[in-house]
């Protein structure tokens, strides 16, 4: 790694470094999850430029930076302090000093520490800059392959570490018919899944370690789930992503449909996206959108094959 770090700095430079870096501004960078190969060039440029990392660990954030060959100021802020730290950091780009502030993976100040952070900045009348990355949010929605859904899920990050309000929460996803997304650790993981059973056959995509060397990515029924982590020792070990996945109308829903309802959805699928015109049919017939998007799946390919 360090003999190639030179020329990824290069590289960093040379894509990234013809940007404007405004002094005073707060850069808030994502960095890997696992895999340091996963790092912006941009964020490397943004690292090399800052005149200090706020970071949620100070020993983890300086061997990921030593990893680059870069080497810089450090201050701490994480949870038990991010209220007083940020006051420090605001000082600094009153200062007008460049600040990149990194959690210990991913995205800061999503399921991170960070959000205290910018609330306190943007207060300030100062700037935040954010620099995308890897994210387990999004690697995880990329590899669940569900088609005949319309892009919407909630994001619910890690659920209560109590018992009974982790089962109501979940009582909620399971009434939700969009996906969800959830994150857990491993110290956790065994207990979600025991309370996941009571989603039954809802499809569950899990994805353990994702970007890492032992990733592991698997779909099952969400009543399966403490199932696949017995099936290993190794399965309980790392962070967690995990999709449930939307529910799906089934044949009943869409039969029954009544011909009002459909002659409806014909009408709007001939001038809408499919998309807008579900959304639409399933406003004005207060029919389950789910069964209309089905429906509207199997009218519009039918009308593709007499074409």
């Amino acid at each position: 790694m360090s003999a190639s770090t030179p020329s990824l700095l290069v590289a960093a430079r040379e894509t990234a470094g013809h940007q404007h870096y405004p002094q005073g501004a707060l850069y808030m960078v994502a960095t890997p999850i696992g895999n340091l190969a996963d790092i912006a060039l941009r964020a490397l440029q943004v690292l090399s430029l800052a005149d200090t990392v706020a970071c949620e660990d100070t020993r983890h954030t300086a061997a990921l930076l030593q990893g680059y060959g870069l080497h810089k100021p450090l201050l701490a802020l994480h949870e038990h302090n991010e209220a007083e730290a940020a006051q420090t950091v605001v000082q600094r780009l009153q200062a007008g000093q460049r600040v990149a502030y990194v959690s210990d993976a991913g995205t800061p100040g999503v399921s991170d520490p960070g959000a205290r952070l910018v609330a306190a900045v943007t207060a300030a009348g100062l700037r935040c800059v954010p620099l995308p990355g890897p994210s387990s949010i999004t690697a995880l929605l990329s590899v669940t392959g569900h088609s005949g859904w319309d892009g919407q899920f909630v994001f619910a990050g890690f659920l209560s570490p109590k018992a009974t309000e982790r089962q109501r929460q979940l009582q909620q996803i399971g009434a939700d018919a969009r996906a969800c997304l959830l994150l857990e650790a491993p110290h956790r993981i065994e207990a979600l899944a025991k309370d996941m059973a009571a989603l039954g056959p809802r499809l569950l995509t899990v994805g353990r370690e994702l970007t890492k060397q032992f990733e592991e990515i698997a779909q099952l029924p969400a009543a399966d789930f403490s199932a696949w982590l017995a099936g290993g020792a190794h399965r309980t070990r790392g962070e967690f992503a995990l999709m449930v996945h939307p529910l799906v109308a089934d044949a009943a829903e869409t039969d029954a449909l009544d011909a009002t309802t459909l002659r409806t959805l014909d009408l709007l699928l001939a001038e809408l996206p499919l998309k807008t015109a579900v959304r639409l049919c399933a406003e004005i017939s207060g029919q389950p959108k789910n069964a209309l998007y089905d429906a509207a799946l199997a009218r519009r390919q039918a009308g593709d094959n007499k074409a």
